[in-house]
């Protein structure tokens, strides 16, 4: 009785799928090095000291003022970025400040610190290196970057150097597809890159200077390496191609 029944409901399934009325699937494996949950460590507990600093709750106050009151909660984003920025990371107890300046659980704040990749929630070198590593950059030679990145500072993905100068981190897209491979170093894109390109950006920032960001190519930004393929050529006046007669 149980092998008809299953049978049954399998044949059933099986003409459901085939109607097309409805897909099944499962959701996307969030790829990341980051966890979801937070574990206490001696640098990152709640009691890690935090305070924003009198400049920085001006600024946040500025950022308040631009949405209604009682929608404090839409600048969670710009203030845990303030947060981040102050101490250079974002440690829970940070998490939990901004919670209170913005009113808020704290729970709003988990939720959204621990979704975007861009809130370091654990300590990061002076220098933190984010390469790209989704479809376009892969195609273009991210592996080689990546490979050159490890060898060049000794460390793995997910590492900082002992120094505490350089993080690596492996992110997915970060928008400069036209532009890969490319890494992100703090505010900074570096793009079109080839391994030593990637190994001159290092050199510099480990002696202090300020490698010049965007495209390592030819290219200004994000035109076509082999030239313009439209918009060449002045644009015509009112009328063009309009028959005389109207």
């Amino acid at each position: 009785m149980l092998s008809i029944g299953k049978s049954l409901f399998n044949r059933r399934f099986s003409d459901f799928i085939s109607t097309g009325i409805r897909a099944f699937h499962t959701s996307q494996v969030r790829s990341s090095d980051a966890l979801f949950n937070h574990v206490d460590t001696p640098e990152n507990n709640p009691d890690t000291p935090f305070e924003f600093t009198k400049e920085n709750l001006a600024r946040i106050d500025a950022i308040v003022a631009n949405y209604p009151v009682g929608h404090e909660a839409a600048a969670i984003m710009p203030v845990l970025d303030i947060a981040q920025r102050q101490h250079g990371w974002l440690p829970i107890s940070a998490m939990n400040k901004v919670a209170e300046v913005l009113k808020v659980t704290p729970m709003r704040i988990y939720e959204v610190a621990t979704f975007y990749t861009m809130y370091m929630r654990n300590p990061v070198g002076k220098y933190n290196v984010q390469i790209c590593t989704t479809t376009p950059c892969m195609l273009c030679g991210s592996e080689d970057i990546k490979q050159a990145i490890m060898k060049n500072l000794g460390i793995k993905v997910g590492e900082t150097t002992p120094d505490k100068q350089f993080s690596l981190s492996e992110v997915e897209c970060l928008g400069a597809c036209v532009n890969a491979p490319m890494v992100q170093i703090n505010d900074d894109y570096y793009e079109d890159l080839k391994v030593s390109d990637m190994e001159e950006i290092l050199e510099d920032l480990k002696a202090g200077k300020k490698p010049k960001a965007g495209p390592r190519s030819s290219r200004f930004a994000c035109e076509p390496l082999g030239g313009l393929t439209s918009l060449s050529t002045p644009p015509t006046g009112p009328g063009f191609g309009v028959r005389s007669d109207l």
